[in-house]
């Protein structure tokens, strides 16, 4: 039983080794094919304080600031958007903890 797992083990290391070797081949191969460097091309996720202290974050080429992001809060807020799996899940859950509090209380 030792041994298997022991070959087990040695198997699932060998093939993550596997994986991160592949997966460092692929980015060289990535870099050589470009042929240049290009830093818009390196990143996907970028975050950057103004002079005004304000945040900006430029996710895959377009730029997001916190003032929209709270302008979209607010917008939210002011629908008083409705989830429906939210209610039912909730709905579920008082449901069963109440059956649950009265199964117990019966004991």
């Amino acid at each position: 039983m030792v041994r298997f797992w022991l070959k087990c083990a040695g198997i699932v290391l060998v093939l993550f080794l596997g994986v991160l070797i592949g997966m460092q081949q692929a980015n060289d191969g990535m870099k050589k094919m470009k042929g240049y460097e290009d830093p818009s091309l390196n990143s996907a996720f970028i975050i950057n304080q103004s002079d005004q202290g304000e945040m900006e974050a430029d996710i895959l080429g377009q730029k997001v600031t916190s003032h929209d992001l709270e302008t979209k809060k607010e917008r939210l807020e002011e629908m008083k958007a409705f989830n429906f799996f939210s209610s039912i899940g909730k709905t579920l859950g008082d449901t069963i903890s109440g059956a649950f509090q009265a199964l117990i209380d019966m004991i």
